[in-house]
């Protein structure tokens, strides 16, 4: 029970990864802090749900292990990432074939060499000549061919070279928009580009602005897609876990704010110095009426088991052909192997938008295509579907919007940078930052810091 006296320096309000991970940078600043979550455990949507030995992530938002707040956040040091298999898996044409995966030593100019020489190169030595059909009848080979890939690499060679504040400079548009006007191969912007960015974005119509879409692609050719080893809920769990004892209070509901208190339905009035709004936007907007409210992009995960897993390894495998509901889908217990007991695999596929009405059936029917695999006798563990998983980042988009609302009150969250666990935690760095600044901590930190120990990758 909390003491209705205790008085903090900052109240934050919301136990996610950027209240967590904001109390870290202020404690360890010397800034007390009281975290109030409402829920009676941390992490907001980056929950895991346990069945029978199986973790079940409820929204599973695809990490990098290039992101570099995962480095700079305390309290990660033993944070375990589990990679999943260099690039992705395409389905495409009825086949599936790995593409994007990054060849060690050749950047963007060697990737060039490699188009040019194969463009240059006799067409029998590009693809197999036919044999029955004439040349006006020839079908265009299926994606995935060496001309396909060197363009590719030399597509994701050179947005890894590129700065983030340059990206960040470039004309704004939504990123289905910027794939048409940029001169891309339509073969690689429909093969490759459009799944992979709606995967990466949780937003299947690709109306993100084309400046975040940017900042995901770099990602993804810096480093990694990977997982949490232990479920999604092991993130905030070591943010809280490494935090002062009785920092963090569960089922503590918030009913207003102001810049030095807050008001709880269960305790009365909380004094301090300063309050951080840290809760997901809708319930931001509610405590700091006037806050905008974006739309938000709904995902349903839904888990299957079976003990004849597809041969697919740990890949992240997508559908460019878009022939069913089913985004992406991995065999996660490949990828971590914490994730499913002894003996059986976990199959975990994700459904942007609106789901199906019989989403379990059109769900197995896609798998069966997508892994060329019968899908009848596989379990059904649990459909999570979050209607408001994802914020929405359409152009405009301001990928810092302010932190500090006035002296004594602040708000942070995906909704007030990018919508990515990395956009959580450095809207959270923001916050800290000014906070410091205003109450005139000593040590009062720099949102450029040196990186911590990098978690390990598995």
């Amino acid at each position: 029970m909390l003491e209705p006296a205790y008085q903090a320096d900052v109240v934050i309000v919301g136990a996610g990864v950027a209240g967590l991970s904001a109390a870290h940078r202020l404690n360890s600043a010397g800034v007390t802090t009281a975290v109030l979550e409402a829920a009676p455990y941390v992490g907001g949507r980056m929950a895991t749900e346990k069945v029978d030995g199986f973790r079940l992530d409820r929204v599973g938002q695809l990490l990098s292990t290039s992101y570099p707040e995962l480095r700079l956040a305390g309290g990660l040091d033993a944070l375990v990432l589990r990679p999943f298999a260099p690039g992705v898996l395409l389905h495409s044409d009825g086949r599936r074939h790995r593409a994007g995966a990054q060849v060690p030593g050749r950047g963007a100019r060697g990737a060039l060499h490699a188009v040019r020489a194969l463009a240059s190169a006799p067409r029998s030595a590009q693809r197999p000549r036919p044999t029955s059909l004439t040349k006006a009848a020839r079908p265009a080979p299926p994606w995935g061919t060496a001309v396909d890939q060197a363009r590719l690499g030399a597509a994701l060679g050179r947005i890894a070279a590129v700065p983030v504040e340059r990206l960040l400079s470039r004309p704004e548009s939504s990123a289905r928009e910027a794939l048409a006007a940029r001169g891309l191969p339509a073969r690689t912007v429909d093969g490759f580009l459009r799944p992979l960015l709606a995967s990466l974005l949780c937003d299947p119509d690709l109306t993100t602005s084309s400046r975040c879409a940017d900042l995901a692609l770099r990602a993804f050719a810096s480093g990694r897609l990977c997982v949490p080893e232990g479920g999604a809920e092991v993130l905030p769990e070591l943010l809280a876990r490494t935090l002062p004892h009785g920092t963090v209070h569960t089922g503590v509901r918030v009913t207003s704010v102001a810049t030095t208190a807050v008001t709880t339905a269960e305790h009365g009035e909380f004094r301090c110095r300063a309050v951080l709004v840290a809760t997901d936007a809708r319930t931001a907007a509610t405590l700091l009426p006037g806050l905008r409210v974006p739309d938000f992009h709904p995902v349903t995960v839904v888990h299957h088991t079976t003990d004849e897993p597809p041969q697919t390894g740990a890949s992240l495998l997508l559908d460019a052909d878009r022939g069913g509901p089913v985004a992406h889908t991995t065999v996660v217990s490949r990828v971590d192997p914490t994730r499913a007991p002894a003996g059986r695999a976990l199959v975990s596929s994700t459904v942007l938008g609106v789901p199906p009405t019989e989403i379990d059936t059109a769900v197995r029917r896609h798998l069966s295509r997508l892994y060329g695999t019968s899908t009848t006798r596989w379990e059904t563990l649990a459909v999570h579907h979050t209607p408001e998983a994802v914020p929405a980042m359409r152009p405009p988009h301001d990928h810092r919007r302010p932190v500090r609302l006035l002296a004594g009150l602040y708000v942070c969250g995906d909704h007030r940078d990018t919508s990515t666990v990395q956009g959580a935690l450095h809207s959270a760095h923001r916050a800290a930052a000014a906070i410091l600044a205003d109450l005139g901590a000593a040590g009062s930190m720099h949102v450029a810091e040196p990186p911590r120990s990098v978690p390990r990758a598995a």
